[in-house]
């Protein structure tokens, strides 16, 4: 039995036991009063009985492949495999591909020989978890059903064990974060031991392809994150914003305050569709009709360095990407102010631009700054449209019809193909990565600095 057919199996037990729990709390209501609801008798069993066992299967699911391993190299086959740790490795990852049927057979012939040990291993560690799990949910079904008497507090229970999964689910939500941080800053740390944080944060120059021989030219990189930081900025923040600010609070304006409810019915959803598009399609899109619309009207005025891959076109391209959550926050904060006030304006003779400008904007600002700085971080942490318009020269200029490269366009650079994780050419990924993450937090925290301080001026 394998554990997707225990989970199967663990949650037919949990309902069996949750309507056996309801039925005999029925059965107790009708002799006499009860402190709980017959359904939060019949909840308290179900939960009861799936929570333990899933427990236990979470828990057991990611030792089970060290543990098929262990049991295969102990094996005479195992004994057999070569010492090194690189290719026992190599050869255990194609025998399990080659047993769980993912690949007929492998580069090393031992692999074939050792696929049937890990078959079997995976099958009989399986079974017997699948069967633990089942016995453990029939187990605490049981004394969950004995539970069942008319003084128990089966309501306090079930809200208990409710309130103990909501924590749960924040709590992963933090620890994730926190796993992201950390991994970043101890990968992070290994650069900056091997390159000055100083030169990273303060150099004018990237440059990060480094000699594979110390007596060769260029032996050294150069990683200064300054150009990467100001094209991040200048495409995602500046010419993004230009471009997605106006349109998106404008049409926010247009669907609140004047369209018709049948047009703000069609034209809304139509609207959000953008949000939907994938971005490897906005990055076709600003390479083969974007990119060459700017270089020529950058030749047309006059300006002979405009490049077919510039920084203006991956701005406009992504400022059109995000007008979708500019324009929803927007239309969702001035939708949100009181109705009075804005009867109130009127009431006073002030006209409907009048009293958009003058009070639902205003009372509005929270929520439209905070749309705004959100997109602002969605727009910095863009790849594909960057990659496929922008270019991957690290230009620290204020001229939009040239080449720049963004911060992510360089971790996507950094990271491909196959890297060894010493050198500080691929550690300082990882270090650009601490940099944007810190930039993105920052963004956010001021988002919800604006939010709350004008909210209570507001409410």
């Amino acid at each position: 039995m394998s554990l997707g057919l225990a989970f199967v199996a663990v949650l037919i037990v949990a309902v069996a036991a949750g309507w056996v729990g309801y039925r005999r709390a029925r059965r107790l209501r009708a002799a006499g009063p009860l402190h709980s609801l017959p359904t939060y008798h019949g909840a308290h069993v179900a939960l009861w009985a799936a929570i333990p066992a899933l427990l236990l299967m979470a828990a057991w699911a990611p030792m089970q492949s060290r543990i098929v391993d262990q049991t295969v190299l102990s094996s005479p086959e195992g004994q057999a495999l070569p010492q090194s740790d690189m290719q026992r490795g190599a050869i255990l990852s194609e025998a399990r591909e080659i047993a769980r049927g993912q690949r007929d057979q492998g580069f090393n012939p031992e692999s074939a020989t050792i696929a049937p040990r890990i078959r079997e291993a995976e099958t009989r560690y399986s079974t017997l978890a699948a069967l633990a799990a089942v016995l453990a949910a029939i187990a605490a079904a049981a004394i969950a059903v004995r539970k069942s008497v008319p003084e128990f507090r089966a309501r306090t229970g079930v809200e208990r064990w409710m309130m103990t999964l909501l924590f749960v689910a924040s709590l992963i939500a933090v620890l994730t974060t926190l796993g992201i941080l950390l991994s970043l800053m101890f990968e992070s740390l290994r650069f900056f031991r091997m390159y000055p944080a100083t030169s990273f944060f303060f150099g004018l120059e990237w440059s990060p392809q480094t000699a594979i021989r110390a007596d060769q030219a260029g032996s050294s990189g150069a990683f200064g994150a300054v150009p990467l930081l100001w094209g991040t900025f200048f495409i995602g923040a500046i010419i993004a914003m230009i471009v997605a600010v106006p349109l998106g609070l404008m049409s926010a304006i247009y669907l609140t305050q004047y369209a018709p409810p049948r047009v703000r019915a069609w034209l809304k959803p139509i609207l959000e569709i953008l949000a939907g598009v994938p971005t490897v399609v906005y990055g076709y899109f600003a390479a083969l009709t974007v990119a060459p619309a700017v270089r020529d009207f950058g030749l047309a005025i006059g300006i002979s360095s405009a490049s077919s891959e510039s920084a203006l076109a991956a701005g406009v391209v992504m400022g059109i990407m995000i007008i979708p959550f500019v324009s929803s926050m927007s239309d969702d904060s001035i939708a949100a102010v009181p109705q009075a006030m804005r009867d109130g304006s009127l009431a006073m003779g002030a006209t409907t631009s009048e009293t958009i400008r003058k009070v639902l904007l205003p009372a509005a600002l929270p929520g439209v700054m905070g749309g705004i700085l959100l997109a602002v971080s969605r727009a910095i942490g863009e790849t594909m449209i960057v990659v496929m318009a922008a270019g991957l020269a690290a230009n620290l200029t204020l001229n939009p019809f040239e080449s720049v490269t963004t911060v992510t366009t360089q971790i996507v650079g950094l990271l491909t193909g196959e890297q060894e994780f010493d050198s500080p050419k691929t550690l300082a990924a990882f270090a650009l990565g601490l940099a944007l993450f810190l930039i993105t937090l920052l963004l956010n925290l001021i988002a919800l600095h604006i939010v709350r301080r004008y909210r209570e001026q507001y409410e």
